[in-house]
């Protein structure tokens, strides 16, 4: 060895492979999804979770106040992913080609709860069952959203089509569509992930399209 050459302090070496503050609060939320993935997993515990990443709980709550605060950012996540995919199909500056704007927000919804199994449970509220109130009106709120963001292309559609009434149209479709993208979303985690929600999609969207 280069006696010039400069040798690492293990010391320091061994600080640089702790986590970051980000990083370990990145690393909490994967564990829990991943936990949430189980099929038929009951109640996650913080000393579960804790048990899970090799941490003691109180350096899960040196990054979360809270475990609803760990959920409330499992749902922050699915939000941006679900309405940045959302966003782009009705900002499309084209009309979308049959079955329309309606089936393909339907497709992305389902396709990342496919992708996400996780995320899943928390999307149908089976995961916050146990949990604080004001995660179940979040997710609700989300489907509200879900929702209107289906009247508003399928209103459109609804005038291109020459309807009378394309509000009271609109409203009708999107209820249709978003129970269906629900029962789907329900019937992957309850099914402990068997049965895949874009099982005969194609098919599915154009026989409600």
């Amino acid at each position: 060895m280069d006696a010039a050459q400069p040798v690492d302090n293990p010391s320091s070496a061994t600080a640089r492979k702790r986590p970051k503050p980000g990083e370990r609060r990145t690393q909490i939320l994967q564990v829990l999804a991943g936990m949430l993935e189980q099929p038929g997993a009951d109640r996650i515990t913080t000393a579960a979770l804790a048990a899970k990443l090799g941490v003691s709980e109180a350096a899960l709550y040196r990054h979360f106040a809270s475990k609803a605060q760990m959920f409330e950012a499992l749902i922050d996540f699915i939000e941006h992913s679900v309405f940045g995919l959302v966003h782009q199909v009705v900002d499309a500056p084209q009309p979308l080609p049959p079955p329309g704007a309606a089936a393909r927000i339907a497709a992305v919804i389902l396709q990342f709860g496919e992708k996400n199994p996780g995320m899943t449970r928390v999307m149908v509220g089976d995961a916050l069952v146990y949990e604080n109130e004001r995660l179940t009106a979040r997710i609700n709120q989300f489907f509200d959203r879900i929702e209107s963001s289906l009247r508003q292309v399928l209103r459109a559609a609804a005038e291109a089509q020459g309807s009378l009434t394309p509000t009271v149209q609109a409203n009708v479709q999107a209820s249709v569509w978003v129970s269906f993208i629900i029962g789907r979303l329900q019937r992957y985690a309850r099914s402990g992930f068997k049965r895949l929600p874009t099982e005969q999609l194609e098919a599915s969207l154009k026989a409600i399209g």
